[in-house]
């Protein structure tokens, strides 16, 4: 099977709380590839990174103690430019990584991944997703974006040194 995954490209990681102008500058070419994803019949999943009131008393907001996210707000939403609608599946996850791929993705699966921020959720994902037993990963470098270009490189060159193809 094949799965196209967009990682966490909700309003508060583009416009919100948490701002990022590279997510933004990222959207149009997302929005191409989720068509391509659609046209081609692949299992299409986004993620969202999902907190609550209580986020500031959690290990992460210890460390990053900006509200972002919070279940039930505009930030929390995917960014109205990427269709959900098509049969997709929304994994609400509440850490950088989500633990439970092996429900969705097998063994011989192949996936396509973009999003933000490639130096955080997308490498989690990516190394746990590659984890699966033979499982390809392609990362969208250009349908990528990071904390800075700086991180941006260093996670796409993790990801490539756990072989998963980075284009």
């Amino acid at each position: 099977m094949k799965h196209f995954i967009i990682i966490d490209m909700q309003n508060d990681f583009c416009t919100g709380s948490l701002a990022n102008p590279d997510a933004v500058a990222i959207i149009p070419r997302i929005k191409e590839e989720l068509q391509k994803a659609k046209d081609n019949k692949y299992n299409i999943i986004f993620t969202k990174d999902t907190h609550y009131d209580n986020y500031l008393e959690t290990g992460e907001g210890k460390y990053l103690p900006v509200k972002h996210c919070i279940a039930g707000t505009p930030g929390h939403d995917i960014v109205p430019e990427l269709d959900t609608s098509y049969p997709s599946i929304i994994i609400c996850k509440d850490h950088f990584g989500y633990s439970h791929w092996d429900s969705y993705i097998k063994p011989s699966d192949e996936v396509i991944m973009c999003g933000t921020c490639t130096d955080i959720c997308v490498v989690s994902n990516a190394l746990a997703i590659k984890a699966i037993e033979n499982v390809d990963v392609t990362i969208l470098s250009d349908c990528c974006a990071g904390l800075s270009k700086e991180k941006h490189e260093a996670a796409l060159e993790v990801m490539r040194s756990c072989q998963c193809k980075v284009i």
